[in-house]
């Protein structure tokens, strides 16, 4: 199906225009494996990476639904009420979301709002009084409004779960779960992740029904775009060493990431003496200054972007030519999607990560996961202190998940 064309899937001819309006013209693998499923009604566990197409994968259905259950049974959304919930990790992905909701839905008459804390909830208590057909919202603030009573889910027929794996990361699963038990049972439930740890397969097992499952391998392809070096180098040199890079022109739009909100405030401070225009972005800055310096970031007039790994996924930003891993991950698949930021569209880019004898046991994962080597510049490692005393993990044996109600009714599959 690799010639396969967005009408070939389906699609309705208003949103078919709305995709040649954003000169989209040929679907992504995900896109053409889940898009048919989604028309269908099926329940889906979608395991998938950024930048895969899967927001629209996940979108272009749930407008087309939305929309032929207005036009054939008149359902609208009552006061206070959504017919479709969009829940993200971050305040970044919920409004990339809803631009794509937007974009996606410009020739249908549907109604969309974005919830999130960090910005005045008044605004947001306004869109919701009259109803809305899609609502996106991080699982904190949409918790708060519904307590408030200004949310009704009762009458909620779809569910997305976006970025699930984040979710555990950040302690929101509780949310998610307390979130989805105020919908009714007999919904079409969506759940996307980039990873499947345990407690993102219980959750699945959990909320989903019967569902049809969408894999697709992790971004290989992106990897192998990518220049990948790393500097072995002390904790202390790192800061002189990024302010070296930085002197390269070619180094146009970076993205450099550190493990915690203080390094990254630190490491943009002494950048900004360095007279290197920076900026960092993380979970404590308010809403409005994170939407200003990611504008900035993507309009050109700020050339270095300092961020935790809030910016490692769902961030859209074209034309970055580098991003700087200042502190590894603790994770590997995160190195994964912090690299993604590059080599976006086709284009190629640069990932520089710094290591130090402490960073050693991350970088062998990292390596591990990606089945290369990174590129050595300067001098070679220094022994691993972990190597000797390293044991090999001990694996937990898998329990059963238990089994759900039955709905009382099914969509149909489509006709061979």
């Amino acid at each position: 199906m690799t010639d396969s064309t967005f009408a070939k899937l389906g699609l309705a001819e208003r949103l078919l225009r709305a995709l040649k309006d954003a000169r989209y013209d040929t679907p992504t693998p995900i896109q053409r494996r889940a898009i048919p499923l989604l028309l269908d009604g099926y329940d889906l566990l979608g395991i998938a990476q950024t930048g895969t197409g899967k927001t629209a994968a996940f979108t272009l259905p749930l407008l087309q639904n939305l929309d032929a259950d207005t036009a054939e049974e008149g359902i609208e959304a009552g006061p206070r009420e959504t017919r479709a919930l969009i829940l993200a990790p971050t305040r970044e992905l919920a409004l990339q979301i809803s631009e794509s909701v937007e974009t996606y839905g410009r020739h249908l008459s549907l109604r969309q709002a974005v919830i999130m804390g960090g910005v005045s909830q008044r605004p947001q208590i306004e869109a919701l009084r009259r109803g809305v057909d899609i609502l996106v919202a991080t699982p904190g603030r949409l918790l708060d409004l519904v307590d408030q009573r200004h949310v009704d889910l009762s009458e909620c027929d779809y569910l997305i779960i976006d970025e699930a794996d984040r979710m555990l990361d950040m302690g929101f699963i509780r949310d998610v779960r307390k979130i989805a038990a105020m919908l009714p049972e007999e919904r079409q439930t969506l759940l996307f992740s980039a990873t499947m740890p345990a407690e993102i397969a219980k959750l699945a097992r959990e909320i989903l029904y019967e569902p049809e499952r969408v894999e697709i391998a992790a971004k290989s392809v992106a990897v192998e775009r990518i220049e990948q070096h790393v500097h072995h180098i002390s904790r202390a040199a790192k800061c002189d060493r990024l302010i070296e890079l930085l002197a390269a022109p070619e180094l146009s739009k970076v993205i450099v990431f550190t493990r915690t909100k203080r390094g990254a405030d630190r490491v943009a401070r002494q950048l900004a003496k360095a007279r290197i225009g920076a900026e960092a972005l993380h979970g404590n800055k308010s809403q409005n200054a994170r939407q200003r310096t990611l504008d900035r970031f993507r309009s050109g007039r700020l050339r270095v972007l300092v961020a935790t790994d809030i910016a490692a996924r769902g961030l859209d930003v074209d034309d970055v030519t580098h991003v700087v891993n200042y502190d590894l991950p603790n994770e590997p698949e995160c190195y994964v999607h912090r690299i993604g930021r590059t080599a976006r569209a086709g284009a190629a880019g640069s990932a520089i990560s710094f290591c130090g004898r402490d960073e050693l046991p991350h970088l062998r994962a990292i390596e591990r996961l990606i089945k290369r080597s990174l590129t050595v510049v300067g001098e070679a490692p220094p022994a691993d202190p972990a190597a000797k005393t390293r044991k090999p993990a001990r694996r937990r044996p898998s329990s059963g998940g238990r089994k759900r109600r039955r709905r009382s009714r099914r969509p149909q599959r489509r006709a061979a």
